[in-house]
């Protein structure tokens, strides 16, 4: 048996002897064909790692004289100081909000369970402006304050590093929220009631019994919050934060300093590196396990009075301020846009930009998913102990690298690229490959989004079972027909979710295109970050709309998923 060779069952009745014999017969000719799903999966990784590659080689030698930004040790305070305050906020928040629907029943407590996802839907960018233009100094409600208590009256500055913070704790929160709530419903109610029944208070047994087993959990949460404060820069400038993404894109794209934006960029790198450290050691080297499964869960209580109006407060609060409250905003400048200029709604630019934004969408979506396909699908027609695994763990990498990084690294991936042409002959290089196309902006895209695309593919993909792939690969099948025929079919919904996920993703996408766009290419997000930052607060509203109403589509699914897993476990009847 080589590396290559496929788990070979026995098929019941059938003799060892006649199986063995019959397999030698047909995998003779499929062999070749597994080692070219291999290539092609490692292909895959390698097309995924190289850019980050790049910018690690090219931050080690660039040249020791490379200048930095002045304000650089400020960016790093900056970015320190949003990431820590985005983190508590979204703890306190996701983390108080899951517990709070978790053990209490309380009047529209199931509404809210699923309702409290939707901000995921509102980017930060699209937030930050309506933030800003409600609640700045020329805003409505602090005209509407000096109207009452007079010219003198005073509030802290919105546009600083505390605005961005509440700006990206309410955007951001459902990602603590969702972890948070699925480890408080899937823990045993059996250490809390040990706990409770020795003398705790519920104050005591949630910081003593249920936090500790949750802490898994909230770390991760809390690393997706950190890579997502990390990447984005679009929010933070409405603020007039300087952080070391902004300091990238400025490096670059205001300075045309590409080494020291390059420099940068691998700071941004050490920075992404040491959130994941940090989520590794918040869930420590403790491992927690339940005996007796799921159970019953933990106790619910039902709140009554003052306490079930403050808890209904409470969910609708962040559920307004985050989503219901600036939806109702968007809606009303982009009616009264369109009533004041009718021709407002079928501006040629937005017709051109939601065109530009589908196709790069779609297109990213549909190469996302077929590189998923062949990194998952390799594995499981071959056997080439951890090289696969460890591959697919390298296709993901990317969702975790800011898109500063990727952006950087794919310019100097297509550089190394140009050099190699020339070397050939070719006097012209790649020519305006990068600069002049979309192909860098799709290269990073797939880069970026291919984790997620992923994930969805390899979890349909698990659950057909490695007998029946066997089975296929005996009688004769070779291992593009046993994709077409056995695993699309079967993981055909996961394969819908993963393009669903990538193609929202790639609507929302704004730092990746903003830096690798070629003149005269936009996208609908590119254009909201325009018009937000020229203070066209009117004309932003309705491609916000479109944004906020494509991203609504993962959530729900996100959130069905979530409840069926749930459901699974609780065993309870679907």
């Amino acid at each position: 048996m080589t590396l290559l060779d496929p788990v070979q069952p026995v098929a019941p009745g059938r003799r060892p002897g006649a199986t063995a014999s019959r397999t030698r017969r047909t995998t003779g000719s499929g062999a070749g064909g597994r080692v070219g799903w291999v290539l092609a999966a490692l292909l895959v990784a390698a097309l995924v790692a190289a850019p980050i590659l790049a910018v690690v080689v090219d931050g080690l030698r660039a040249d020791a004289d490379t200048a930095f930004p002045a304000r650089l040790p400020e960016m790093v305070l900056n970015t320190v100081l949003l990431i820590g305050g985005v983190g508590i906020g979204t703890l306190v928040v996701g983390g108080g909000l899951a517990w709070l629907v978790t053990v209490a029943r309380f009047p529209l407590r199931d509404l809210f369970t699923w309702m409290l996802v939707l901000p995921l839907a509102m980017p930060a960018y699209i937030l930050g402006f309506v933030f800003l233009s409600t609640l700045d100094e020329a805003g409505p409600v602090q005209t509407a304050l000096r109207g009452v208590f007079g010219d003198g009256f005073w509030l802290p500055p919105v546009r600083s590093l505390g605005g961005a913070v509440v700006v990206m704790t309410l955007t951001l929160f459902p990602y603590v929220y969702l972890m948070a709530r699925a480890a408080f419903a899937e823990q045993s109610a059996t250490t809390y009631d040990a706990a409770r029944s020795l003398g705790a208070s519920r104050g005591r047994a949630l910081r003593q019994v249920v936090l500790p087993l949750a802490r898994p959990s909230l770390a991760a949460g809390l690393a997706l919050v950190a890579m997502e404060v990390l990447t984005d820069f679009a929010t933070v400038q409405y603020f007039g934060v300087q952080t070391i993404s902004v300091g990238v894109y400025n490096q670059w794209k205001g300075g045309y300093d590409f080494d020291s934006a390059s420099r940068l960029s691998v700071l941004v790198l050490l920075f992404a590196v040491a959130v994941l450290v940090a989520e590794r050691g918040l869930r420590g080297r403790a491992r927690f396990t339940q005996r007796g499964g799921r159970g019953r869960g933990l106790e619910t209580v039902t709140l009554t009075g003052w306490r079930a109006g403050a808890a209904v407060a409470a969910c609708l609060l962040a559920l307004s301020v985050a989503f219901l409250l600036p939806v109702a905003r968007l809606l009303a400048w982009a009616v009264g846009e369109a009533r004041r200029e009718s021709g407002a709604l079928v501006d040629p630019r937005f017709t051109e930009y939601l065109a530009n934004t589908l196709t790069v969408a779609v297109t990213v979506a549909a190469v996302c998913v077929l590189l998923s396909l062949v990194v998952a699908h390799a594995q499981r027609v071959t056997r080439v102990g951890r090289l696969l695994p460890a591959a697919a763990q390298v296709t993901t990498f990317g969702y975790a690298v800011p898109g500063a990084v990727i952006g950087i690294g794919v310019l100097l991936v297509f550089a190394d690229l140009d050099r190699v042409v020339r070397a050939l002959g070719s006097e012209d290089g790649t020519g305006l490959l990068v600069t002049g196309s979309v192909l860098g902006v799709l290269y990073a895209y797939v880069i970026r989004f291919l984790a997620p695309a992923y994930q969805a593919v390899d979890a349909s993909l698990t659950k057909v079972s490695a007998s029946m792939t066997a089975s296929a690969l005996s009688l004769g099948a070779r291992p593009g027909r046993v994709l077409t025929r056995v695993h699309l079919p079967l993981a055909r919904s996961g394969v819908f979710v993963a393009f669903v996920l990538v193609l929202v993703d790639a609507v929302k996408e704004l730092p990746l295109v903003l830096l690798l766009r070629p003149f005269g290419f936009s996208t609908v997000s590119v254009w909201v970050y325009e018009l937000a930052k020229e203070n066209y607060w009117e004309k932003a509203a309705l491609p916000a709309l479109v944004i906020v109403a494509t991203a609504v589509v993962p959530v729900f699914l996100l959130f069905r998923r979530e409840r069926r897993t749930l459901d699974r476990t609780a065993g309870a009847p679907r």
